[in-house]
């Protein structure tokens, strides 16, 4: 896996696709931008990480709107797991 952001583009763009997930979910409203900056974060990893398999492709962050929509939904995904975590 390779990155083509460093560490201040990785808060960017993680609380970009946190922001967007969280609407999506329709979780905005319960966190703020610290949750949605990690959940971007984790969920561009996540995302990453599944599409990387079902494409048969190699796993590159990047800023382009591919990545960004993976990392939107493995950010989706990350908050439904969060979501079941705390209800239990």
């Amino acid at each position: 896996m390779e990155s083509g952001l460093g560490i201040i583009s990785w808060i960017i763009f993680g609380a970009l696709a946190g922001w967007v997930a969280s609407l999506i979910a329709g979780t905005n409203r319960e966190q703020g931008w610290l949750e949605n900056i990690i959940v971007g974060i984790i969920g561009a990893f996540l995302g990453g990480f599944l599409f990387s398999p079902l494409t048969g492709r190699g796993t590159y962050f990047d800023w382009n709107v591919g990545g960004f929509v993976v990392a939107i939904i493995g950010a989706v995904v990350s908050l439904f797991i969060l979501r079941l975590i705390r209800r239990a």
